[in-house]
């Protein structure tokens, strides 16, 4: 009788386990990165770099299953097949009631697109896989052009170093003093798109001018970028509800705080606030208030903090022996009221670097996300920044007014958009 072979396992780690109870049509946790190659992409070619790519990155075999009392990831014989594109920006890829990958690509005339279920992997931890992904398209594509030198990509890293749990590595089992500040943040409203779609605006403006501009007001890019979108929505703010702060949810790489080259979900997420009405509208005077806000929740005791507030759950003795069923109507009310916490969302992946020899082949980078709310992602590839807002609503002017503060500065935006409504 032949023996049947036992399948690798994983826990989910401690950010991912929000997500399996909260994915829903209007939120699908699903992320996505594209790359805009300078020549039409080839079907064959690019399944030939994702098998490839496949061997190195276990990882992404992985489905998600229920246990008793946690989901976890068990590794899959599956193989990813590339689409063309067809399906809304995001679309679900997690399904409750079968097993799938949490992944998907695809290509549509020029562009390569990556897209994850958040369960599986951060940004960072994605791009890793992505970025090989493309290195080994272009490489077969082009192999004539790459035989006689040896080009690498600078994500070596060992299985066991990818496939590393680094919450719990780097859990420290202090007690939890992290105490978020509760704020009745001012919600931005109104109409959604209907059949749970997300509207996608990206602006492409000159690294070198953002920066520059940046520099002017003595901050970093992130924090520059934060003010405006802050100050963009505080123009929309209703009159009668002007005493609510703006408050921007702001992902942290935690990876740039410990020594740790995981695949895996590894980030934490800061708070920044402003209120208007107590305070001036003036960028300078925001800049100004976002820099020292920044500062104190990234000091390096904050980030060991968030660390230990998440990985707290799991080491908990009462908590470990709640069936799933009950913790996913507990995750589902935390991440309600996680919700109601804050206005919007700012993420920046930072620069994607890739070989200079692969350079002439690629014409930029960019990522959003899925959502309930309005979110911006930022990354940066040569010389060309990318500014993607995804959002559930109609309206689209808080988009329209920060692009117009950036034109105004005299930066050049190029716009491009879904077209998913009118306006």
């Amino acid at each position: 009788m032949k023996s049947k072979k036992v399948l690798e396992w994983h826990s989910l780690d401690n950010a991912a386990k929000i997500f399996p109870p909260n994915s829903k049509k209007r939120d699908t946790k699903v992320f996505r990165f594209a790359c805009e190659l300078y020549e039409l992409v080839d079907k064959n070619v690019l399944q030939n770099a994702l098998d490839m790519t496949m061997e190195e990155f276990p990882l992404y075999r992985s489905v998600i299953k229920k246990g008793l009392f946690w989901y976890y990831l068990e590794q899959s014989h599956y193989r990813p097949e590339v689409e063309e594109e067809s399906l809304p920006p995001c679309s679900a890829l997690y399904d409750k009631n079968k097993k799938s990958l949490l992944f998907r690509v695809m290509y549509y005339k020029k562009r390569i697109s990556f897209e994850v279920y958040h369960a599986l992997s951060d940004g960072t931890g994605a791009l890793q896989f992505f970025r090989k992904l493309v290195f080994n398209y272009v490489v077969m594509k082009h192999k004539n052009k790459f035989i006689k030198a040896k080009t690498l990509l600078d994500v070596e890293a060992s299985r066991i170093q990818k496939m590393d749990d680094s919450f719990q590595k780097y859990y420290s089992g202090k007690k939890n003093t992290f105490k978020k500040k509760k704020v009745n943040a001012f919600r931005i409203k109104g109409m959604k798109i209907p059949e749970y779609r997300i509207s996608v605006i990206e602006g492409i403006v000159p690294v070198d001018r953002m920066l520059a501009k940046s520099k002017e007001y003595k901050v970093s890019l992130t924090i520059f970028l934060a003010a405006v979108l802050m100050c963009a929505i505080n123009d929309e703010i209703p009159v009668r509800m002007k005493n609510r702060p703006v408050i921007l949810s702001i992902p942290v790489n935690l990876r740039s705080y410990y020594s740790s080259k995981t695949e895996r979900n590894f980030f934490g997420v800061i708070y920044v606030d402003y209120d208007f009405s107590a305070g001036s509208s003036d960028l300078n005077e925001v800049t100004a208030h976002l820099k020292k806000s920044f500062k104190d929740n990234l000091m390096p005791e904050q980030m060991e903090k968030r660390i230990n507030m998440l990985s707290s759950l799991e080491h908990n003795y009462l908590i470990k022996p709640v069936p799933l069923v009950i913790k996913d109507i507990a995750l589902k009310v935390a991440n309600n009221v996680e919700d109601r916490g804050y206005t919007s969302s700012l993420s920046n992946i930072g620069v994607i670097n890739m070989p200079d020899e692969l350079k002439p082949f690629i014409s930029s980078f960019d990522i959003f996300v899925s959502t309930n709310k309005l979110q911006a992602c930022v990354c940066s590839f040569e010389n060309k920044l990318r500014i993607s807002f995804t959002s559930a609503f109609v309206s689209t002017e808080i988009q329209r007014r920060f692009f117009k503060t950036i034109t105004d500065m005299g930066i050049p935006v190029t716009i491009e958009s879904n077209m998913v409504n009118e306006e």
